[in-house]
């Protein structure tokens, strides 16, 4: 089932992709932030500098090898803990927000990318987040999930590219 949904009112389109977690946003900040829970879902190393999450730090995204060869860079843009973690990733934006719900927490994941990356971008969050709530998805559920956004983004947004050259993933 695809979850993701077209913001196009930004200077660049994004995909927006929300999930209804158990754990307050204390616990759920903490997924985020803590480099050890991050390589659970997360689709790659990421290094903070000085391992601190602060404006301005710089970040690293190690892809693991067997999947790709790409290191990507980044920066930490907003820091709001525990409602709010931005930062740049290549040329992409992630923004998390967190708000408290019945014991829970509502996360929203609001990508801003270029229009190409759209479908792809948005399977794989939706994998991500899955691993985060606690599922075990599919090792090719991106797949599917690609096939159906790839159709419904492209009306607004164009052709939609799949992996990028060299991935080897699933």
């Amino acid at each position: 089932m695809k979850s993701a949904s077209l913001v196009t009112d930004g200077t660049r389109p994004a995909v927006r992709l929300a999930r209804q977690l158990l754990d307050p946003p204390s616990v759920v900040w903490q997924a985020l932030t803590d480099r050890k829970q991050l390589r659970s879902w997360f689709p790659c190393d990421l290094v903070v500098a000085g391992e601190r999450w602060e404006v301005g730090a710089a970040l690293t995204f190690v892809f693991p090898a067997e999947v790709i060869d790409l290191t990507l860079s980044g920066e930490v843009l907003v820091v709001d803990e525990p409602n709010t973690l931005a930062f740049t990733w290549g040329e992409e934006l992630l923004r998390f927000e967190l708000s408290a719900n019945d014991g829970g927490t509502t996360l929203v994941l609001i990508d801003e990318l270029a229009a190409g990356i759209a479908a792809r971008s948005a399977a794989g969050w939706d994998v991500c987040l899955d691993r985060l709530a606690g599922r075990s998805p599919d090792q090719d559920a991106w797949q599917p999930l690609f096939a159906s956004y790839a159709p419904a983004f492209e009306p607004t947004l164009g052709p939609e590219e799949g992996p990028p050259e060299g991935y080897q993933g699933d």
